[in-house]
């Protein structure tokens, strides 16, 4: 489960006169204290003894047969008072919402944190560089960059977009902006030079100021571009310079290429993707890498058919999976490529290669390789640099090793279907990590832990190898999980959460089972575990997601994440926490993960 995203401040006044017994009997444990929230409204997750009603601001609240209750609420801009009272018990809570809309200023005035740039940037000669500020209504706004003068017009209303988030609350509308005053503009400059702070000038009612904004401006020589290496195991490549930015193929360490652009600590590489600079360092004197390829190597290994691209220098890498294809694309390459050698074998039919123009492989050009394979089902890949040459280990199907073979048939079959496969499980959260937490304040990581080692008794039964990447109620960061699945090389990975909402949710109303997944090889095994789960179970649907998890993230292994019911609902919490409930999920789970190896079969 994802933290609750929503966060409030909380301050609660009880009654002097109630004895310790009292105190305990009325329990609300979320909002939490000392947080707030940007969100338009907020749910109450508690419980009560369920005779009796539990009131908040006077108005009865909806409780499950054993007391819990989970009731939303609209919030105003600003401190938002609740009072939950249960007989003589009495709490008050202070919400307190801040505002995501830019505050206009009043008088001769920029906005706040509103004038961008905002850190220092650098671009290639002709870029458009575009600034931005909110001033009052009527203002004439302009800045000053070098030896020009750049005009900010007023700009019309733009549509507000919600967070990410927004899509497990099926509330992801765009929203109308506020009557800020945003001025913007742009402009080039066909030459490399330090421009230095722009000054931004704003006149209103015959009045000026004149303020410096907070990013320098540098344009780059392309015939004198910064070259950088991937320091990182796995370099983070994205679409955009800060973690809002969607996720590119991992950049393999070695890694190198030109920086074409920078934003605060982030480099745009020329390829198009973006990298913290953090993740890698610079190589003094180094001109902009670009290779040729001419064969490509194969190489069988057990469990795995390696490919291996020599090339001249690491250069970046991006792979697309689809239905019997597994597609790698090398920017920054040429081919001089006559022959490839590649035998019959039980994962790959044919490998075709083309050369892409400069136009569609981030104005570099680039070689891109596409794998045929034998069957729709890919089961995991690595891509490492091993000096100068590009290793792209396929996994074979583990339902092809040698032990799966030799105990797949008759009584054996039948009673130990899943020997000779390693399957990793994880159970999220620990220690520190609680993850969400339900009415009475039990928390997920352990209902996770508790069902996580339900399901692996009953897989080892079904004749599994079993991982757990805890097996008590200890911290292990998303690093070492991932690195445990990396290490492992399992058939499946299987991460085991509880749920939860974003303030904007319906707590109350919001129920079901949730599967999540990421790389294509995880879509099939993501559906068919949720399907399997709802019909077997009769547990309802909150649906299955793509999402930009760690533990879907792995490429390794299909790996995908389930969120086996809501610790936020009243009435879901109750099944949830129930043991035989419990059981009987793990053994759901566990045969369907049979059905699905054999549905791959």
């Amino acid at each position: 489960m994802r933290p609750l995203l929503g966060l409030v401040i909380l301050s609660f006044i009880i009654t002097p006169s109630l004895v310790l017994a009292q105190e305990q009997s009325l329990k609300v444990v979320y909002p939490r204290a000392n947080s707030q929230t940007s969100a338009k409204k907020i749910f109450f997750i508690g419980t009560a003894p369920s005779s009796g009603e539990v009131l908040i601001n006077g108005k009865p609240v909806k409780r499950s047969k054993s007391g819990h209750f989970a009731p939303s609420f609209p919030l105003q801009v600003g401190e938002n008072v609740f009072t939950v009272r249960y007989q003589n018990q009495e709490l008050q809570i202070k919400v307190t919402r801040v505002s995501t809309q830019p505050e206009v200023p009043q008088g001769l005035a920029f906005a706040k944190d509103s004038l961008t740039p905002a850190v220092d940037i650098a671009k290639l000669p002709g870029e458009p560089i575009c600034f931005r500020a909110i001033a009052p209504a009527n203002a004439a706004v302009s800045v000053k960059l070098g030896n020009q003068t750049v005009s900010l017009a007023r700009q019309p209303q733009q549509a507000q977009l919600p967070a990410n988030s927004a899509a497990l609350t099926g509330q992801n509308q765009p929203s109308a902006e506020s009557s800020a005053s945003n001025y913007q503009g742009c402009t080039t400059v066909e030459t490399s030079a330090n421009l230095g702070q722009p000054q931004f000038q704003l006149t209103l009612d015959g009045k000026t100021i004149t303020q410096p904004g907070t990013g320098k401006i540098t344009i780059l020589s392309p015939a004198q571009l910064e070259v950088v290496e991937v320091t990182a195991d796995s370099g983070v490549a994205r679409t955009g310079p800060t973690t809002d930015y969607s996720r590119l193929t991992p950049l393999p360490k070695g890694t190198r290429a030109a920086v074409t652009g920078r934003e605060g600590e982030w480099l745009r590489l020329d390829y198009g993707a973006w990298i913290n600079s953090k993740e890698t360092r610079t190589l003094p004197g180094a001109i902009p890498p670009h290779t040729i390829i001419r064969s490509v190597g194969y190489r069988k290994l057990p469990g795995v058919t390696e490919m291996v691209f020599p090339v001249q220098v690491p250069v970046p890498v991006s792979v697309q999976q689809n239905d019997q294809t597994f597609t790698l694309t090398l920017y920054n390459t040429t081919a001089q490529t006559d022959i490839i050698r590649l035998d019959d074998n039980a994962l790959i039919s044919r490998l075709d290669w083309q050369q892409l123009p400069a136009a569609t492989a981030g104005g570099q050009g680039g070689v891109q390789y596409t794998f045929h394979l034998k069957k729709a089902q890919q089961w995991g890949y690595k891509l490492r640099y091993d000096g100068t040459s590009l290793i792209l280990g396929l996994r074979d199907s583990p339902l092809n090793s040698s032990a799966s073979k030799r105990e797949t048939t008759g009584l054996f079959k039948r009673q130990k279907p899943l020997s000779g496969l390693k399957i990793l499980l994880d159970p999220g959260h620990g220690g520190k990590e609680s993850g969400a937490s339900g009415p009475t304040g039990y928390l997920e990581k352990d209902v996770n832990l508790v069902v996580s080692k339900l399901v692996r008794d009953e897989l080892v039964r079904r004749g599994a190898t079993v991982v757990m990447t805890r097996e008590n109620d200890t911290e292990v960061s998303l690093p070492d999980r991932v690195t445990r699945i990396d290490q492992e090389e399992p058939a499946i990975a299987i991460s085991i959460h509880y749920n939860s909402l974003p303030d904007e949710g319906d707590a109350e109303n919001t129920k079901g089972v949730g599967t999540f997944w990421y790389h294509p090889q995880a879509h099939s095994l993501a559906v068919f575990m949720h399907n399997y789960i709802v019909s077997k179970l009769g547990r309802p649907s909150y649906g299955v997601f793509w999402d930009n998890l760690a533990l879907t993230r792995p490429a390794s292994a299909p790996s995908v994440l389930l969120e086996l019911g809501f610790m936020s609902n009243p009435n879901e919490f109750e099944w949830v926490t129930n043991p035989q409930e419990q059981k009987k999920l793990a053994r759901v789970i566990a045969d369907g993960i049979v059905e699905w190896f054999r549905s791959v079969r």
